[in-house]
């Protein structure tokens, strides 16, 4: 735990101990009665243990297993419980985040993990310079298709697939694979782009002998919508079998620098936040999944519940996020140094690095 974290607790601590005296001394003057301090008793409570006041973090996420992760903090700002101004919109497109915090309009954003290192190189030294604070999302990419043709990578050879995600992580991760299996995107494989994982499970479903790459949740939609779908590949398997040095991240959280610098106790329990978070969606999926449909994530409690454990949901920060994501990133730039914004980044890359 960091010293901001210890800190924060620390602090909300000696708050729950003055706002429990303060009730206790209230209840005296009845027989016993439960009494619930007024307002202002719990806010000079909180003045005198010094609790910080809530700093507003404005939250740019992504449809998918990112958000997913984050409905728990989501729901604590619905009923009012956040322990800090959390402001979340989802977006349905990286293209749609990287200029809002190129710009400094958000603070932290969900991104694909070399979308998040092609961002440190475009604002390194600059105002809006970002660092990685965790990884939210392990592999989540799966090859689908509407027949049963494909058993390996090799089978892809002549076909055309759908995807999303051109210029981050799908496009990277597809190219390197199919790199490895011998096959050169756009001479042996035509690649379509479309802009949202929706429109590929549109094209799956009324396209029969098509092919798609999809991430869960939208693996699971899919089946649903068209049981003669199946998943051909899992791309973190394939990934494993050529790289099994590192490991297959589809998503990271990234904050900017100035933000934090100005606010590392709303950092650190942001962080704190989101790990609670993601680790009561994995264990309690059936009390998370209602709040993932209301999110507009996914269309039914059922595929919500049904698509948790596959969305390889995680929280990974500190040495072992270093380790990890920096180990992928060192492939895909030896696959092809675009793919990570021209360098690898450099160890400011990472919080607290």
């Amino acid at each position: 735990m960091s010293t901001a974290t210890r800190a924060t607790r620390r602090r909300c601590l000696l708050a729950i101990g003055a706002l429990v005296t303060a009730a206790a001394l209230a209840g005296c003057a009845s027989s016993g009665a439960r009494v619930t301090p007024p307002t202002v008793a719990v806010t000079q409570a909180a003045a005198s243990a010094q609790v910080p006041i809530p700093v507003t973090i404005s939250i740019a996420s992504l449809k998918g297993p990112t958000t997913m992760g984050l409905v728990g903090v989501m729901d604590d700002v619905a009923r009012g419980r956040a322990t800090q101004d959390y402001q979340v919109t989802m977006y349905g497109s990286p293209d749609e985040v990287v200029p809002l915090i190129a710009q400094g309009s958000i603070d932290v954003a969900l991104l694909p993990s070399n979308l998040a290192a092609v961002l440190y190189n475009k604002t390194k030294g600059s105002d809006a310079q970002i660092s990685v604070v965790a990884i939210n999302t392990l592999g989540v990419l799966n090859i689908v298709e509407s027949g049963d043709s494909i058993r390996s990578m090799a089978d892809l050879n002549g076909r055309t697939i759908y995807a999303t995600g051109k210029g981050a992580s799908p496009e990277y991760v597809l190219t390197y694979l199919l790199t490895q299996a011998g096959l050169t995107p756009g001479v042996d494989v035509t690649v379509e782009y479309l802009s949202e994982h929706t429109e590929v499970v549109a094209q799956l479903t009324r396209t029969p002998g098509s092919i798609g790459i999809l991430p869960q949740p939208f693996v699971t939609i899919a089946e649903a919508k068209a049981p003669e779908l199946r998943v051909a590949l899992d791309l973190t398997d394939e990934w494993a079998d050529v790289s099994p040095e590192s490991q297959l991240i589809t998503g990271v959280a990234v904050v900017r620098n100035a933000f934090a610098n100005e606010n590392p106790d709303a950092v650190a329990q942001f962080l704190a936040d989101y790990e609670a978070s993601s680790t009561w969606v994995n264990a309690s999926p059936a009390d998370a999944a209602p709040l993932i449909v209301d999110a507009g994530i996914v269309p039914t409690v059922a595929l919500a519940e049904e698509s948790i454990p596959r969305a390889n949901i995680t929280f990974v920060d500190g040495e072992q996020m270093k380790t990890w994501l920096g180990g992928y990133l060192q492939v895909l730039f030896e696959a092809d140094p675009k793919s990570v914004g021209g360098s690898m980044p450099g160890d400011d890359f990472y919080y607290g690095g």
